[in-house]
């Protein structure tokens, strides 16, 4: 049994595994960019405290392995507070939180190094501080921050696999489910890499494509 007939005879788990992972990335990605890009831009213009949280945060967080905060967020935290959560849930909560301040982290430090001459050259110009907010500055970090924003995402969701350990019906833990059947692992994580590769490349083939025509630029003027 190939890895395309393991694929057309488990078509429906395959697919609904698929949409539990879209749907805890749709999640994860929404709330991140959201609330990280929110937190980034206060951290950047608010006291040094808050940008000094964010970026404990963020240095915290990029040290601790996503499974173990799944498992202190799923098993002794629940377990302590007497209260049990659905797993989705306690995945999408866990995961959100990595996105938010790895977001925010990024989002803080491209404001806080973005060239002052830029405004200072608007105003001379005549425009006034909305307009080079709105017409220089957001522009030009949007230019800059997208394709780092698009690998952060691709990574997030990637990261998806982890709640399975914890029980959540995305698609690493159908495979499981589908090997513990046939056991044909090679065919079954190849397709599970095929799945992930159709939705992961063409998200970094536009981070690159986006660094090298706008970041480029940028570095030239």
């Amino acid at each position: 049994m190939g890895i395309f007939q393991i694929i057309i005879d488990y078509q429906e788990a395959f697919l609904k595994g698929l949409w539990v992972t879209v749907k805890l990335s749709a999640i994860i990605w929404s709330v991140g960019i959201f609330l990280g890009g929110l937190l980034g831009v206060i951290a950047a213009r608010a006291p040094a405290t808050v940008g000094l949280f964010v970026s404990i945060g963020a240095f915290f967080l990029s040290g601790l392995p996503i499974l173990v905060l799944l498992f202190w967020l799923h098993y002794p935290l629940q377990a302590t507070l007497e209260i049990v959560i659905e797993p989705f849930i306690t995945a999408a909560f866990a995961l959100s939180i990595v996105n938010t301040f790895g977001v925010a982290q990024v989002v803080r430090d491209a404001s806080i190094d973005f060239p002052q001459q830029y405004i200072l050259a608007a105003k001379v110009t005549g425009l006034t501080s909305r307009q080079a907010l709105f017409h220089i500055k957001l522009p030009i970090l949007l230019r800059q921050l997208i394709p780092i924003l698009l690998n952060l995402q691709v990574v997030m969701f990637q990261s998806t696999l982890f709640a399975s350990l914890i029980s959540v019906e995305e698609i690493f833990r159908v495979a499981q489910r589908i090997n513990s059947m046939i056991y044909k692992p090679v065919e079954i994580y190849s397709a599970l890499g095929i799945f992930f590769l159709l939705i992961c490349l063409p998200l970094n083939g536009l981070a690159l494509w986006l660094r090298w025509k706008y970041t480029r630029n940028i570095s030239e003027t």
